[in-house]
Parts: C-alpha cells; structure tokens; sequence
C-alpha cells in the first residue's frame, strides 16, 4: 500500500538556486508541450502520447542549453502529469489542463536516485538537504516531490510502499452518520457535536491588513515581493490550522467507529449560484457568481477535504466509508417514524413531528436519518430510499456497494 509522508525540508542557499532553475525548466517544459498537444489535435484530431513528449526532450535540450541544469528525469515526469491530467479531462474528473504560473505554487519530481537517510533527504544533483523528520517511514522509498509554496516554504512528500495490501472491510461494529454543519462543524448520530473553529474568520482581520499593505506598493517592486510573502504566510498560517483540525477530527471518528457514512455534498454549487451576465444586446451568457452569504464560511470548513480524510483512512483502517445521495431529505425526515415534512427552514433548528410527536434536534436528526440511510444502502438496497420513494428516478442514490451488516438500522 502507498502511503505519503510531508516533511518540512531547509535547503541552502546554493540548493534553492538550483531548485529555483529546475522549477522554471519543469514548468517552461509543461507548457510548451500542452501548447504543442493542444494545438496537434486542432490540426490532426489526435494529440500527442507520452513517449511523444518524452522523445522531444534531446533536440530542446540542443537548442535549450539551459534544460540540461536540472535532473533529466524531472523533465520525464513532465510527459506523466501531463498524460494523466489529460486522463482526468477526458474522463470528467477535471477541467482541460492549465498552463503553470511562475507565483503559484511550484513542484518536482524525483522518480530515482532518491533516499532518506537520517535528517537528510538525497536528491540527484542536489545532494544532502536537511529534512525535518516528524514521522520515521515504512517500506520503500518510490518518489520524492519537492513543493515550494507562495509563503517561501519548502516541503518534500516522500511516496513509500510498505508492501502489505489494504486490510479486508468489515461492517462489525458501530456505525455513525455525520452531518455537516457551520454552527458545528460535524454533528454525530450519537449527539455529539464537534465545533467549528472557523480558522479564516479568526485570521481574516490580520490578513485584510496585510493585503492593504500590498496593494499600497509599486508594481514589481522588492517591497511589493516581500508584502506578497507576508499575505502568503497568513494564508499559509489558515491552511496549517484547518488541516491540522481536520486530520485529528478525521482520525478520532475513524479509530472510534467501524461505518462512517456522510453525506455526498456538492459544495461548489453551495458557494456560488447561477447568474446573468448581458455584455452586449445579442449575446446572453450565463455563469457562476459567488454566493455572497455563506460562500466565505462553507469554503472555511473544507467539507470536501474532510470527507476524503475520512475515506482514505476509512480504506487503511479496514472500515466502511459510505457517501449518502445529497438529495436525500434527512432533516425533513422524522428519524423515528420515517415521517417527512413538507416545509422546514433553515433557521428552525428544532422541530416536532406531526404524526408521532416526537421533538427533534434537526442536526442530529439529520445524522442519525443518514445513518439509517447508509446502513440501508450497505445490505443491498440501493433502488429505493428508506421513505420509500427515490431521490433521483433516473439514478438512485449515489453508493451502490453491496455489505453485509451485522447492525441493523430501524429504516430495515
């Protein structure tokens, strides 16, 4: 099984210069061959392959004296990502491949010739760099990839294969529903609620202050370069603390539950809405505008991020992840009788229900309806919902995974 580790990593003077060269060739040699791929398929219909790419690197580096700096096999991993960015377009995980900016975040990779060895990580050409080891790793080392992000930090994920496999699933055990929230962040069908730091909140005075600063300085200035490395830190700052609050929420609900099921959010559609633009009289075109009451808040909570946490550590502990459809009524749903409201806004935060006069904590209702919802769909029935009627006629509900479960939910 793979598995990646982080470190910090200090490179020196003469190490961030070459580091410096081979990020500008690895980035000039990416565009140039999306610009060529893209513009093959508009002569030819037909793009070009990766062993194409990779056979273009001899006569540029003729012409190109430069791209003989950096280590050859990092410009070999250009015609990879580029292949599989491709990959992703075609198969609708991704937008069509972008050219890399020289401001946004860099990166390399070290496919051989690599190794750990102490507080030192060894790269070709680059030689011993000091290396913050938090967390000694297992297996064998199979690629490093430097980072450099926009706050002038550098960072060294090491990709290693431990040689075991992925331990078998089993659905003994308990189950949770996790229902995604602002107030809190995460609120459990147990009635447990985690709640939310609100890290950009908690930083966004600082952060105004330093983006003022910047935007008061002289374009292409070195003062303007050191006031986008101070507002870079401030992001960076946010995106440590969130991070580090969602691996430790992820990994407690992990270790304490054998089924996790969540909800499948579409949290691009929550932070903007559908809008009219009109440039001219003749052309009407629509688009995507920010949504300008919680599009701040529900993109502070990283929900997107959170739920893969909880997958990939699911998958290496053994247990069950389970994504429920997001047209799946479960605060509308009375999680005792299966009775279903009609109307219910946002801001009742607790309701009764009609027919069996039951009060409910709508988040907590909300979790443990999902959780019903997602032991339901783990013993095989995936045509219906647990009210009766289905969400979506046309597909169902969005896992179709078939278990065996020990712990039966009241919806069977």
């Amino acid at each position: 099984m793979l598995k990646a580790y982080k470190y910090r990593i200090y490179p020196t003077s003469e190490q961030s210069i070459l580091l410096a060269k081979s990020f500008g060739c690895v980035r000039w040699f990416y565009n140039f061959a999306l610009n060529l791929t893209s513009e093959a398929y508009k002569d030819t219909g037909k793009g070009l392959s990766r062993n194409d790419i990779i056979n273009l690197l001899p006569s540029l580096k003729k012409e190109h004296e430069w791209l003989t700096e950096p280590p050859s096999q990092c410009l070999q991993q250009v015609a990879l990502d580029l292949s599989g960015a491709f990959l992703n377009f075609f198969e609708k995980r991704a937008k069509y491949p972008n050219f890399k900016k020289k401001g946004q975040k860099q990166s390399i990779r070290f496919p051989q010739g690599i190794k750990l060895d102490g507080d030192y990580l060894v790269l070709p050409k680059l030689g011993k760099i000091y290396c913050k080891v938090s967390r000694l790793p297992e297996g064998k080392i199979k690629s490093v990839t430097v980072s450099l992000i926009p706050s002038g930090e550098y960072y060294a994920a090491c990709l290693y294969d431990d040689g075991k496999g992925k331990p078998a699933s089993s659905s003994e055990g308990k189950a949770i529903g996790i229902d995604m929230g602002i107030n809190h962040y995460a609120i459990t069908s147990d009635g447990t609620k985690h709640g939310n730091p609100k890290y950009y909140r908690k930083y966004e005075i600082r952060l105004a202050k330093k983006q003022k600063l910047l935007s008061r300085k002289l374009q292409g200035s070195n003062n303007r370069n050191k006031a986008r490395i101070k507002v870079a830190r401030v992001h960076a700052k946010t995106t440590r603390c969130r991070e580090d609050f969602l691996h430790k929420l992820s990994r407690k609900l992990v270790d304490e539950n054998q089924v996790i099921v969540v909800e499948n959010l579409a949290v691009k559609n929550m932070v903007s809405q559908p809008g009219l633009v009109v440039p001219t009289k003749r052309d009407w075109r629509t688009r995507r505008v920010r949504n300008h009451k919680l599009a701040k808040s529900i993109s502070d909570a990283g929900w997107g991020q959170f739920c893969t946490m909880l997958k990939y550590k699911a998958e290496w502990s053994g247990k069950i992840y389970v994504e429920v459809d997001r047209f799946f009524p479960s605060s509308k749903t009375c999680s005792n009788c299966l009775h279903k409201s009609d109307n219910l806004s946002l801001d009742i935060r607790s309701w009764q229900c009609p027919n069996c006069k039951t009060t409910h904590d709508r988040d907590i209702n909300a979790a443990m309806n999902i959780r019903d919802e997602g032991l339901r769909l783990l013993a095989g029935g995936h045509l219906a919902t647990a009210s009766g009627e289905r969400v979506r006629p046309s597909k169902g509900t969005a896992f179709t995974r078939r278990f065996s479960v020990k712990e039966e939910s009241p919806r069977l």
